[in-house]
């Protein structure tokens, strides 16, 4: 049998005002709460409870979620790869000890925020490279090596490695940079001059290159 909801009935209890004594303590116990958390967390990163903190700023190019560990900024993420997947990500490969530590990524979000505002070429950031090892992490040494507001193909980096033919390869470690934006994989482009595929999807790229410019 059925069960009739009475939406109306719903309706008037959501409608009924919250006492104003009672309004100024939900509120209060909100504040409360945010302040503990915040010691909480303060609290974890000083008691080396907390391996990676993280924060989530906007940009021109969406949503970016920046995590650091103790050695430096360890990724960063644009939306589109779902910033969900990429916290579970974290927890699997370095800790589960994850936190929302807006704080201690200061530094990280006020270089994106000045790259984005053309005061700020390249990142002065300590970085933690554990997500990209072997051949990819050597493809990364070299793109910062790519000045701002020029680009090379994928074969003019490989040439620059251990592997001058494997260009492919320079594809899939630029597609898989656990630190975009940071380490500017976006400025490798493809021989015939078109811009190749992107982490942050072909607009993101275009956008980047087109700030680093001018023409943005």
């Amino acid at each position: 049998m059925e069960t009739e909801i009475d939406t109306q009935a719903i309706d008037t209890q959501a409608k009924v005002p919250m006492p104003a004594e009672l309004a100024a303590l939900v509120a209060g116990e909100a504040t409360a709460l945010d302040r503990l958390t915040g010691q909480f967390r303060t609290a974890a990163a000083a008691d080396g409870l907390m391996d990676v903190a993280y924060r989530v700023v906007d940009s021109p190019v969406g949503a970016l979620l920046l995590a650091g560990t103790e050695r430096g900024l360890v990724r960063v993420a644009f939306a589109r790869e779902g910033h969900a997947a990429v916290l579970d990500s974290l927890a699997a490969t370095i800790s589960p000890r994850i936190l929302l530590a807006p704080a201690r990524l200061d530094a990280a979000a006020r270089e994106v925020e000045e790259y984005f505002a053309r005061r700020r070429q390249a990142f002065d950031l300590p970085l933690d490279f554990r997500l990209a090892t072997g051949f990819r992490r050597e493809v990364l040494a070299h793109l910062p090596d790519i000045g701002y507001g020029h680009t090379a193909s994928y074969a003019a980096v490989a040439a620059l490695t251990s592997s001058p033919r494997a260009v492919r390869a320079v594809g899939t470690a630029c597609a898989r940079n656990p630190l975009p934006l940071v380490v500017p994989c976006h400025r490798v482009i493809r021989s015939d001059g078109s811009r190749g595929a992107y982490l942050g999807g072909a607009d993101a790229k275009a956008l980047l290159l087109a700030l680093e410019a001018g023409t943005a």
